[in-house]
């Protein structure tokens, strides 16, 4: 018997042992997402019965369809198939320009918004306008050559507007009539439409407001006539398309803009002076519920910004606060009223950090709402950190999201207006978001952290999971599941740097680690101001990942000067760019080459856009940190950059101080003694392509080798899954050669 058992046993042995799949770059870039399902573009419905979302794929992530959740049934089911409404989508160029500009890389429907009795929907899609009755088919509200965009809902339910060829128009739901609220824009003129800085750098996407009892729309008259007009060339595989276009390089004169109101019971238009000095930016604009109009001026030097309140009647205009930096003012969407106009909430980072204020009507100040935390989510393309004021049923608190703690965590807080009381929703260990249901009685949460991919849940509004609308468990039949036994966690850690500022940082191991031996390493970085916080704990699988799996070490930390942290951290950028973001990632690269298991000889360098300039920027003003270093879309001359970004940090570039010249890497193009790669979108309308060829002008000069490697026909973002995965191998094949030796 044990002759027997002895033959068996050798040929188990010989059997193929299961094990986890190879992560390869092919998969990483296709569908489905190796993150599994996720619900984009939350929202619960104006009366509470259901909670909708956008859903990529199966079959293409990126291709989004509308769905809904309803909370009666606990049944989630698809609202609209976007590819049986439109079979391919056409776009125009100023459609295209909004949606980089917003970060929308998605196809199908890719936003949509509530009436406000609940009971539709509004999307465009494929450049028209769609109206969805629950119930009922999709009816096509427009049906043109040219692109719709912007497209919303009036606050009363009555209209439906949009921008079509550069002005404003209008549709009456209950006759179907659509009337022209402008009709001179053309050219360099625009209505209702937002410029280049105020979608980029502003995050300001519209140019029209509506009054909510639907009487009033404001709305901007924008003239890009001294706004420098550049070919833009996108050279594709099928040849080079001249494209012309508007940009406020740094030091050059914005568009001008001016504010209207259309009163839409008289059929008048009357302007809104706001001053004579015409270069301002025009910041924000609100409606208070009883019609009163919020503006948010700031000035060119980005050191002032005012609240002015505004008569729609009379026109009438008072400055009821005003903010004031000796370095930038931060802008906000936080801008809240109250439901009688008595009262609002606004942000402010005047502590040194990030809160939220309730101030009286006349802009006397009441108290700080955000207490008990140190900062609250500062504004960027999410809309900043107020997620909801509640004003029901007795009820009076605010939803907001922020840290109390850690940096690298975001949670969801609720305050009450009245005791003051704070109470933190989500669980500690992750990166948290909030929608709240108007009434205050649940919220959907959008959850992740490092061990989780992303979640929507339905919560009570004491915290307790109601139900999932996207579980997204880490299952056998989740996306991710066939590579879950080769997943390389991160750990979190933080270090302190010469001035007793406290870094944050992340590390991964590679496979198989053995302590015993030594590991070449990747650090990858960001380090701007503004939306570039890399370290915090959220779900990732991505090239990183691949990287530890293949026997690297990665590292990725936070420097001074990003975002997140209140304005001490962020101040050290001002007029010096460059600097200190240097100094801080030679410090936590030489932690990392300080280490038992890392190979201090082989460490490389890796970033994009800001991380691309910072990968330039740190090569070459410590050439002897890194081995080797891939700079993607970098900014190689901020006199190349736009307004709004540029002169927030470095001022104006006419003041020939030279500020300018020593936060470029072309200035040091002669000190590179590295390996260098340099990757670039050819029709990059964010950071021109010039800014590349700027920089390997500057390295021929100086007789210096490096790599260059351009993707013909793409923007800011590399797309595309043969062009992704074209660009890993060829990051991986850099590393593995100067790195590895291999």
């Amino acid at each position: 018997m044990r002759f027997f058992l002895s033959l068996i046993v050798a040929f188990l042995l010989t059997l193929p042992i299961a094990q986890a799949e190879d992560l390869t770059i092919e998969r990483l870039v296709a569908s489905p997402a190796l993150s599994g399902a996720s619900a984009r573009g939350v929202q619960v419905s104006p009366d509470g019965k259901r909670v909708t979302f956008l859903q990529g794929r199966a079959d293409n992530q990126d291709q989004q369809d509308l769905w809904e959740y309803n909370i009666a049934d606990g049944v989630t089911r698809m609202l609209v198939n976007s590819s049986e409404l439109v079979a391919e989508e056409t776009l125009d160029e100023v459609e295209l320009a909004r949606r980089e500009r917003m970060r929308i890389f998605a196809s199908g429907i890719i936003e949509y918004q509530w009436s406000p009795k609940g009971d539709a929907l509004l999307f465009p899609l494929g450049g028209d306008i769609y109206y969805l009755k629950l119930g009922e088919t999709p009816r096509q509200l427009t049906a043109t050559d040219a692109t719709e965009t912007d497209a919303k809902i009036s606050p009363a339910g009555g209209f439906v507007s949009f921008i079509r060829e550069q002005n404003l128009y209008v549709i009456n739901l209950e006759s179907g009539a659509e009337e022209a609220i402008t009709s001179t824009g053309g050219g360099a003129i625009s209505y209702g439409m937002a410029d280049f800085a105020a979608q980029e750098e502003m995050y300001r996407n519209t140019g029209y407001w509506w009054s909510p009892d639907d009487r009033w729309i404001a709305f901007t008259r924008m003239d890009e006539t001294e706004v420098k007009l550049v070919n833009r060339y996108e050279i594709g595989a099928d040849g080079v398309t001249t494209v012309p276009q508007r940009y406020p390089f740094a030091g050059t004169p914005n568009a001008v803009v001016q504010l209207f109101v259309f009163d839409m019971k008289a059929g008048a238009t009357s302007e809104i002076g706001l001053g004579a000095n015409k270069d301002f930016y025009l910041a924000r604009v609100n409606f208070a519920p009883d019609n009163t109009l919020a503006v948010q001026k700031q000035t060119r030097d980005q050191k002032r910004l005012d609240l002015i309140f505004v008569n729609p009647w009379t026109r009438n205009q008072e400055v009821i606060l005003t903010e004031k930096s000796k370095t930038w003012v931060e802008l906000h969407s936080d801008l809240t009223f109250t439901k009688d106009s008595s009262q609002f909430i606004w942000s402010s980072e005047r502590s040194g950090f990030n809160h939220l204020y309730l101030y009286n009507r006349d802009g006397s100040l009441v108290r700080q709402l955000s207490g008990g935390i140190t900062n609250v989510s500062a504004t960027g393309r999410s809309g900043g950190g107020l997620r909801a004021l509640v004003e029901n049923g007795g009820r009076r608190e605010i939803w907001y999201t922020g840290w109390r703690v850690d940096a690298t965590e975001n949670h969801v807080f609720r305050t009450s207006l009245g005791d003051g009381k704070t109470m933190q929703m989500s669980a500690d260990g992750g990166w948290y978001g909030a929608s709240v249901a108007s009434s205050g009685d649940f919220y959907v949460e959008t959850g992740q952290s490092p061990s989780r991919p992303p979640y929507t849940a339905i919560r009570d509004r004491d915290g307790a999971l109601l139900s999932y609308i996207v579980e997204n468990a880490l299952d056998e039949g989740h996306p991710y599941g066939a590579f879950l036994d080769g997943h390389q966690p991160r750990e979190f850690a933080s270090f302190k740097v010469e001035d007793g500022t406290e870094l944050f940082y992340q590390i991964t191991k590679p496979t198989g680690f053995d302590a015993s031996k030594k590991y070449p390493a990747v650090v990858f970085l960001y380090g701007g101001p503004g939306v570039g916080q890399q370290v915090r704990k959220v779900w990732s699988v991505d090239f990183q990942q691949l990287l530890a799996r293949n026997g690297y070490v990665v590292f990725t930390m936070d420097n001074r000067g990003s975002p997140n942290r209140g304005r001490k951290f962020a101040d050290v950028l001002y007029r010096n760019m460059g600097d200190y973001e240097v100094r801080d990632q030679v410090a936590g690269t030489e932690l990392l080459k300080a280490l038992p298991y890392v190979d201090a000889d082989n460490v490389g360098i890796h970033g994009w856009s800001y991380g691309g300039y910072m990968t330039l920027m740190s090569l070459l003003k410590s050439p002897d940190t890194w081995k080797a270093g891939i700079a993607g879309a970098p900014v190689t001359n901020w006199r190349l950059y736009d307004t709004h970004y540029t002169e927030r940090y470095m001022a104006d570039p006419n003041d020939g101080d030279g500020k300018y010249e020593a936060s470029s890497p072309v200035t040091y193009a002669d000190r590179l003694s590295d390996e260098l790669l340099i990757v670039h979108g050819m029709a990059d309308d964010n950071v021109f392509f010039d800014n590349t060829v700027q920089m390997i002008d500057a390295l021929q000069k100086a007789g210096k080798s490096f790599d260059l490697m351009t993707y013909p026909g793409k923007r800011h973002r590399i797309t595309g899954e043969a062009q992704q995965a074209h660009m890993y191998h060829m990051y991986k094949d850099f590393f593995e050669r100067h790195l590895k030796g291999q």
